[in-house]
């Protein structure tokens, strides 16, 4: 799990707190909340082909790349939170709000859906550093069989989710919301 150790290390949740007026440790828990689902979320799209599947999560991440979010610690006052809004709406097949409140267990799920497009472009940043910069992942992502791209996208988000998105836990609490697709 160190890939989702370096990831929260990223995340400027001092910053996150300011930002939306309240006290750090109110912030870091809907940080907690709110990452593996959107992790989820994405691992979802990708395993189901929603929202262009693989393919179109791939392309997202080359949109990301090189944005310098990143570079030097993340400044919240940077990220671009239209766009993480349109991140999250396409990780939760446009139901964010749903989506914030069974993330939240039903309170503070407003803290958590003001938590997550900021969230989004760190995330997609983080995503697109780790696949698009070298490697047989980036590789595969630029030929026509997607063999090489998928498994290291598909075992990037499954790794940082410790170890794929089936199964119980946070696959259950998701499961509601995805059920039908």
């Amino acid at each position: 799990m160190a890939d989702l150790d370096e990831l929260l290390g990223q995340i400027p949740v001092d910053q996150i707190a300011g930002r939306l007026g309240v006290d750090r440790d109110a912030a870091d828990g809907a940080v907690q909340q709110a990452l593996p689902g959107l992790l989820a979320g994405l691992q979802h799209n990708v395993d189901t082909g929603a929202q262009g599947g693989e393919g179109g999560l791939l392309s997202a991440l080359q949109g990301h790349a090189g944005t310098g979010l990143l570079d030097g610690g993340v400044n919240v006052d940077d990220v671009d939170v239209a766009d993480g809004e349109k991140i999250v709406s396409r990780a939760f097949d446009g139901r964010p709000d749903a989506a914030a409140a069974q993330l939240a267990g039903g309170s503070g799920g407003d803290l958590v859906s003001k938590v997550l497009p900021l969230l989004a472009p760190i995330v997609m940043a983080f995503l697109a550093k780790k696949m698009l910069s070298g490697g047989s992942a980036a590789q595969g992502s630029t030929t026509d069989s997607s063999e090489g791209a998928s498994g290291g996208l598909g075992g990037l988000l499954g790794g940082l989710l410790g170890g794929g998105s089936g199964g119980g836990g946070l696959g259950g609490i998701l499961g509601g919301l995805f059920g039908g697709k």
